[in-house]
């Protein structure tokens, strides 16, 4: 289809010298000569449809898949119900487009009211959009929420994941926004620093802290909470949807906005994408929400409806007036998440939680009997991090075994992540190669 163009080169260029142009090369004379290629492309021939499958077959074959993974650090393996694929590929689904005319699109805007629905929920929250691309971009969006012309500047813990904190950086670059780190002190955001940071800046917009930390630390929320509330700040938690089966929520906590990755609802891994990025806020938020929010009716007769109640997309509006970088639609991966939440239910939801932090529990006390000592002090959920004679070394045993060790992280360290999948039997043959290596 690619060279497939329904005019005549006549056509053609009766177009061109319509507008002014007398033939392509003019049209594109403003283009440099050194940007144009010059001759023919180095591109091989075309192959035959089994001579392509073949060749893919062959790359896909380089992949190394693990049979069991300790790894977590932003994307997590955990298990996904067949009836997310089920529901989530059929074609009605699987070929949906942005909605232009929402109001027509019923079905959409109930999956996405619903997904919404479960979110708010999940996080304790009053309202919850749709349409973030990811984590760390969601995480963006929150802090520049919170900006107006007198707070400016936006704070982050230094326990955050730096993936994060880069794309954080990368949406304050022009933004006439400072980004400010709070060192971390023993795993964990320094307490102090924050307060004394906050107390001199009359221009703080927000403080975001992740929940769990990226090493793992379920840190003091609420008293991180408490610093920026009274410094006049808002508070955004980043965290891992699954924790909330267990731990408190950023509702209960106090929070302002809670963002985080939703790829451990029901997204697999995927090979790094596409994820899913969430946002849930207080309802006194609502006008500074970027994306979409899908609101419940009723239409003339009566009848349940759903309509696009705000959007803050740049499509449809000028672009210096758009409130949010959000402009396309993650409602087929939001669609995912809702699935997979209706599937494993309030009580499942609560079950997977407690299965990552009871695994995650065992293989820490297993790995401190052989001297894998936990790095940091403070309660843990899935991940924790370990003293390591060298990760490397033990990366490879494992690795040679068909197992995704844990993550080497600074001063050789290891992070490692335990989900439902990971059985005594896995954990214990982790530990024993830990053993025989060391």
């Amino acid at each position: 289809m690619g060279t497939f163009i329904p005019n005549t080169k006549e056509e053609q260029l009766q177009m061109l010298n319509e507008i002014g142009y007398k033939d392509f090369d003019d049209l594109f004379k403003v283009i440099p000569d050194e940007a144009k290629v010059k001759g023919e492309l180095n591109l091989p021939e075309g192959l035959s449809e089994i001579e392509v499958d073949r060749k893919v077959q062959a790359l896909a074959n380089k992949n190394v898949i693990f049979r069991s993974i300790f790894r977590g650090a932003g994307a997590y393996n955990h298990y996904v119900p067949s009836a997310v694929d089920a529901i989530a590929n059929k074609e009605e689904f699987l070929t949906a487009y942005t909605p232009y005319q929402a109001e027509i699109s019923q079905g959409i805007l109930q999956s996405i009211f619903e997904y919404q629905t479960m979110i708010a929920e999940i996080t304790g929250m009053d309202i919850a959009n749709a349409s973030m691309y990811d984590g760390a971009s969601a995480a963006a969006e929150a802090c520049w929420m919170c900006k107006d012309r007198r707070h400016s500047t936006i704070y982050v813990s230094g326990a955050i994941d730096e993936r994060i904190l880069r794309v954080i950086n990368t949406y304050s670059f022009g933004r006439e926004s400072k980004v400010v780190v709070i060192p971390a002190k023993n795993g964990v955001t320094d307490a102090e620093a924050l307060k004394a940071a906050l107390a001199d800046d009359p221009a703080a917009s927000c403080f975001l802290m992740q929940y769990p930390n990226f090493y793992g630390v379920v840190e003091d929320a609420e008293e991180l909470c408490k610093i920026t509330k009274e410094a006049g700040a808002k508070f955004i938690m980043y965290v891992q949807p699954l924790s909330l089966g267990v731990l408190k929520t950023p509702g209960e906590i106090g929070a302002d906005i809670a963002v985080g990755e939703g790829q451990p609802l029901g997204l697999g891994l995927e090979f790094g994408g596409p994820y899913l990025g969430f946002l849930s806020t207080r309802q006194e938020n609502m006008r500074q929400i970027p994306g979409r929010l899908i609101g419940e009716t009723v239409d003339t007769r009566g009848d349940r409806g759903f309509v696009l109640t705000i959007q803050a997309r740049e499509q449809h509006i000028r672009r210096e007036k758009a409130s949010s970088n959000i402009c396309s639609n993650e409602a087929w991966c939001a669609l995912r998440a809702g699935i997979y939440l209706s599937t494993i239910g309030p009580k499942g939801f609560e079950q997977v939680a407690t299965l990552c932090s009871s695994k995650a529990h065992y293989m820490a006390a297993e790995l401190d009997k052989i001297g894998m000592k936990l790095a940091y002090d403070g309660e843990f959920w899935n991940e924790f991090v370990t003293t390591c004679p060298d990760a490397d070394k033990l990366n490879a045993a494992l690795e040679a075994k068909g197992i995704l060790g844990g993550l080497k992280i600074c001063d050789g360290n290891v992070l490692w992540c335990c989900t439902e999948l990971n059985s005594k039997e896995d954990i214990d043959e982790v530990v024993a190669i830990a053993k025989e290596v060391f």
